[in-house]
């Protein structure tokens, strides 16, 4: 699968709108969701002290670039049983965005 490079101040933009209001990336603090900060490389349903589904602890996927496209298509899809309630993606040059916005973001230490 070709996953399209994505642009950074897009995705700023489609987190800040689609994503924000449930997840943190520059702390560690859980919200709605649990914190996106260090979610690269980092298994499903492994943030401590968040209450995940069992679907979402039991998926053991790890996130990357290519989980993360295939997981904002449709988490639904992805993983039946998910919490989360966001619809996702549909375009591919969108997710490619908050991807790469996620990418950059999320290595930060947290604050």
């Amino acid at each position: 699968m070709s996953i399209p490079e994505g642009d950074y101040e897009k995705g700023k933009k489609i987190f800040k709108q689609r994503c924000s209001q449930c997840h943190n990336i520059d702390s560690l603090a859980t919200k709605t969701g649990p914190t996106l900060n260090g979610v690269i490389g980092r298994k499903s349903g492994a943030v401590a002290g968040y209450d995940y589904s069992g679907a979402n602890k039991a998926k053991g996927v790890e996130w990357n670039r290519e989980t993360l496209f295939e997981y904002l298509a449709d988490p639904k899809k992805y993983i039946p049983g998910t919490k989360m309630v966001f619809a996702g993606l549909k375009k591919a040059n969108e997710r490619a965005d908050l991807i790469k916005y996620i990418e950059v973001e999320a290595k930060k230490a947290p604050a």
